[in-house]
C-alpha cells in the first residue's frame, strides 16, 4: 500500500449546525479547498469550512470503514466523538502548516 497517510475528518460551519464526514490522503489541502468555497454542492450549500475533528489511518481500507462507521452513527454519536478531542469545537486547521 506504500507509506501514505488517509484522514478521516469532519468539518462544520460557523454556526456548528451542519456536521461533514470525509476521507481524503491531504488533509490541509483538502480542508484550504473548502475554505475555499471549492468543495462539492452540500459544502458549498451549508458553509462547511471548518475542521473540528480528525484521525489518520495508514490503511485506506480502514480509513473507508471508520469513515463509513461515523457516517452511519447519529449526530449526536458524532458531536460526542467531536468533543474527545475538541471540546471547544475550534477550527483545528488554524495551526496548519503547509
Amino acid at each position: 500500500m506504500g507509506d501514505r497517510i488517509y484522514y478521516v475528518y469532519i468539518l462544520t460551519n460557523l454556526h456548528k449546525t451542519t456536521l461533514y464526514t470525509g476521507i481524503t490522503n491531504n488533509l490541509l489541502r483538502h480542508v484550504e479547498e473548502h475554505k475555499g468555497g471549492e468543495g462539492g454542492v452540500f459544502s458549498r450549500k451549508y458553509h462547511i469550512n471548518r475542521l473540528v475533528y480528525y484521525e489518520i489511518y495508514r490503511d485506506v481500507r480502514a480509513a473507508i470503514a471508520r469513515e463509513k462507521q461515523i457516517k452511519g452513527g447519529s449526530r449526536s454519536s458524532q458531536v460526542d466523538l467531536i468533543n474527545t478531542l475538541n471540546p471547544e469545537g475550534w477550527d483545528l486547521s488554524s495551526g496548519m502548516e503547509p
